[in-house]
């Protein structure tokens, strides 16, 4: 289930299936109005239960919390691939699958199982700083993901 907001024709709830993609959603929500900025966006993005996608009209700044926003604002960057759409953009450790974890940088399908098992093993994260506890996940690698995660 996803809240679409902004430039759609119905915005509102939609229910897709796992593994769809902001364009499959912004279907869902009717398609885009003709103002929508649909290139300041990530459509190629997995979407995320739960999450906001709010999709800007042409000349309106894309709110650093959208879905496909990357920490730059540039859709299509690297960034722009994690597309849980929690705090500023953020993939929500509590929530992202393998998949998901496998689009931040240095997380590969290893370490993106054992984030999973983690979480399985003590619960949600209560702080994103908490992936420290994460064996394979050194300082230096908590600092690159700590802008790009959240626990919300």
């Amino acid at each position: 289930m996803l809240h679409m907001a902004g430039a759609v024709a119905r915005p509102g709830i939609v229910e897709l299936a796992p593994g769809s993609r902001v364009h499959d959603a912004i279907a869902a929500a009717g398609g885009s109005t003709p103002v929508a900025d649909l290139d300041s966006l990530n459509l190629a993005a997995v979407v995320v239960d739960g999450q906001k996608i709010y999709v800007p009209r042409q000349g309106e700044p894309l709110p650093a919390d959208s879905v496909g926003a990357s920490p730059g604002g540039t859709a299509g960057s690297p960034e722009a691939g994690a597309a849980s759409a929690s705090p500023a953009g953020k993939t929500n450790l509590n929530s992202a699958g393998l998949e998901e974890l496998g689009t931040l940088p240095r997380v590969g399908p290893v370490l993106a199982q054992r984030i999973v098992d983690w979480r399985k093993e003590h619960g949600p994260f209560t702080s994103v700083e908490e992936l420290d506890a994460v064996d394979g996940v050194g300082p230096k690698m908590l600092e690159t993901l700590l802008p790009l995660v959240s626990v919300d």
